[in-house]
């Protein structure tokens, strides 16, 4: 069913998905949401070429099958900072919720919960932490910061996290400004539901504000030192969100961050930005097991998990699908597309010999270069297909009259 927040369509769902991978959610998901809140989740940044090559650059690295390991029933179960998960999977912090479902990270949250992976929430989440928090107790939960230029904002922020019961702080360093994002200026998206943190600390909403827009709020500039301010400020463990190089690695070491997040922000920053995967072994080796690693970006398929981890990430994280399985499903279908990739990732488990998730660090990984693909992206005007019109995904009463496709 269908919910109308000022006339946007939200929806109510609450249902298991069934599917046979990720991928074919995002075509189901277009009959649900308006175009250009799918196109928000959906588009990169400028010809999408390093959106594209985050998930096709897994296929650099090949797993190498084992056999004769005397070995079944593989786990999935992981620790990571104290925190016991069942799978080594985390949900990527992603603005606004509330544009694939009603309750928004509450929802999310919940099937994270469910499914025993780790949840991240955005700063600009629609629900409040505090609401998050008692809608999944004392599940594991992570807090995205987009440093404000307003120290007595990011108190606020630090304080609500902390009591909320958040395990940690990912600070994100590879979005200062907006990427240059088509496919949103094209659909002329703009956030249409609330976002908490703005609602309490000065009243603004963040309703009819642009991607652009809303980055111009954070900060442009941030440098090691606001490393150790946040730690001291918080109280809390701080990641370093948007590490691509060994350089920043050893930087962000050094200034006291407690693990690093090896991302290029899915593709929607710098286009022609490498693939993580493609930069996680160098980063791996600056690191030298000094702190936990993340990675995300591109995650489609448990062998992705599997080659993360064997790659040395610590826990690995998935974006748009659950936002898809969120849209189609609610809290179950966020379980259900958890579920999905880490049965995947099990089955590779079984393949190779891997017991653990810590034999899975130890598999035999080779490496073959080749030329990504250069094909068009599908949110690209030249392969774009007319994009579904359905009493779900339209605007209330806001209607084109040649295509009766709404204008949002």
């Amino acid at each position: 069913m269908t919910v109308y927040y000022k006339g946007f369509p939200q929806s109510d769902r609450n249902e298991a998905i069934k599917m046979v991978n990720v991928d074919e959610l995002e075509d189901r998901v277009r009959k649900v949401m308006p175009e250009a809140a799918y196109y928000y989740i959906a588009s990169g940044s400028e010809n999408e070429w390093t959106w594209r090559n985050n998930t096709t650059a897994f296929n650099h690295f090949q797993i190498v099958p084992r056999s004769l390991t005397n070995m079944d029933s593989p786990s999935t179960a992981t620790q990571f900072m104290g925190m016991d998960l069942k799978k080594p999977i985390m949900i990527c912090p992603i603005a606004c919720h509330g544009i694939a479902h009603k309750d928004a990270e509450v929802a999310t949250a919940q099937g994270a919960k469910a499914a025993g992976a780790l949840f991240s929430s955005s700063t600009y989440a629609n629900k409040s932490v505090e609401d998050i928090a008692a809608a999944t107790g004392d599940s594991p939960k992570f807090f995205q910061l987009y440093l404000s230029k307003d120290w007595d904002f990011n108190k606020m922020v630090f304080d609500a996290v902390k009591s909320a019961g958040y395990k940690g702080i990912m600070l994100t360093v590879d979005a200062l400004v907006s990427g240059y994002r088509e496919a949103n200026l094209r659909t002329n998206f703009t956030f249409p539901v609330p976002l908490d943190f703005f609602t309490r600390y000065v009243g603004a909403e963040g309703e009819g504000m642009s991607v652009a827009q809303m980055y111009a709020n954070s900060a442009q500039k941030i440098g090691p030192a606001d490393v150790a301010k946040i730690k001291e400020m918080s109280g809390l463990p701080v990641f370093v969100k948007g590490i691509m190089n060994a350089e920043d690695a050893y930087m962000a070491i050094g200034a006291g961050a407690d693990g690093i997040v090896v991302s290029n922000h899915g593709g929607r920053e710098i286009d022609t930005a490498p693939a993580t995967i493609d930069m996680l072994p160098e980063i791996t080796a600056a690191v030298n097991g000094r702190v936990p690693i993340i990675l995300d970006s591109g995650v489609r398929r448990g062998s992705h998990v599997f080659k993360a981890l064997a790659l040395g990430a610590d826990l690995v994280g998935i974006g748009r699908p659950f936002l898809y399985g969120l849209a189609l499903g609610g809290a179950k279908g966020v379980e259900s597309v958890i579920n999905q990739i880490n049965n995947e990732f099990k089955i590779l488990m079984q393949l190779t010999g891997c017991k653990t998730v810590e034999d899975v660090k130890h598999a035999d990984i080779r490496q073959i270069n080749y030329t990504a693909d250069n094909l068009p992206s599908n949110t690209d005007p030249s392969v774009r297909r007319a994009y579904p019109v359905t009493k779900e995904n339209q605007m209330e009463g806001i209607q084109d009259a040649a295509t009766g496709a709404s204008k949002h």
